[in-house]
């Protein structure tokens, strides 16, 4: 049974080729403190959408930072990517998106949440205009 708000393993993006591919030929823009890098593949897994989370050591030396906004990162994405699933689901796509975070600064759950909402938006936006 598919829980709709939950995060399962099938949906994290890991293996170097998939994530090399998604950094080398993906397309990528800012929503402060995100830099978003989707890639769109024509159908052909059966998980639609997979997410990459990445804070960089360089900006965070404690662990306990970094790992605090990427769970805060998922958990955005995780209230919020039903709508984008549909949205994929309808136009037979694959979706391949990294989030990175580019502050200095540890920013709150609703600002954290309301750029991710923005960046799945304009990911959309951009799919229906490419279509």
């Amino acid at each position: 049974m598919s829980h709709k708000f939950s995060f399962p393993k099938q949906e994290h993006l890991c293996g170097e080729i998939p994530i090399n591919r998604l950094f080398t030929q993906g397309k990528a823009f800012i929503a402060y403190p995100l830099r978003v890098v989707y890639i769109i593949d024509e159908n052909k897994d059966l998980i639609p959408v997979k997410i990459l989370v990445n804070v960089p050591k360089k900006r965070f030396k404690r662990a306990v930072k970094r790992n605090r906004i990427k769970r805060l990162m998922r958990e955005a994405y995780r209230l919020n990517k039903p709508a984008l699933i549909d949205f994929i689901k309808q136009r037979n796509l694959n979706l391949q998106i990294a989030f990175n975070y580019v502050s200095d600064e540890e920013f709150d759950f609703n600002t954290i949440e309301k750029q991710l909402v923005k960046a799945l938006k304009k990911i959309s936006d951009k799919i229906e205009t490419e279509r």
